[in-house]
């Protein structure tokens, strides 16, 4: 469980960097819907990375440091905001999305060093 919860860290973080980087790219040209596919794919595997956690925790695993728990929760924070927060016009609401998957990007990586 410990090696498939590293496997989805890494692809945490590159899918959501590479999603962030996509969406500010798609703004100025149009989103498809590929974008909102890349975006919800960052998301569930973020969503996913969190379950993978906690099962690890259920079977007494714990992080090297506290603070990896913190970075974890802050990265699904991040992309579950512009869910209630982002305006209602598509390429304002789209770079909200671009941002907060970055952000969370950014928190999935110091998750990983802290781990």
């Amino acid at each position: 469980m410990l090696t498939v919860h590293h496997v989805n860290a890494v692809l945490v973080i590159a899918v959501c960097a590479t999603a962030g980087v996509a969406a500010l790219v798609a703004r100025r040209r149009g989103a498809g819907g590929w974008m909102a596919h890349l975006l919800a794919l960052a998301q569930t595997l973020l969503v996913a990375q969190v379950g993978l956690g906690l099962l690890l925790l259920a079977d007494h695993k714990r992080a090297g440091e506290r603070l990896h728990y913190a970075y974890g929760a802050f990265a699904l924070l991040a992309v579950a905001a512009p869910w209630l927060y982002a305006p209602a016009d598509p390429r304002t609401r789209l770079a909200w999305f671009a941002g907060a998957t970055l952000v969370a990007a950014a928190l999935a990586v110091r998750a990983y060093m802290t781990a």
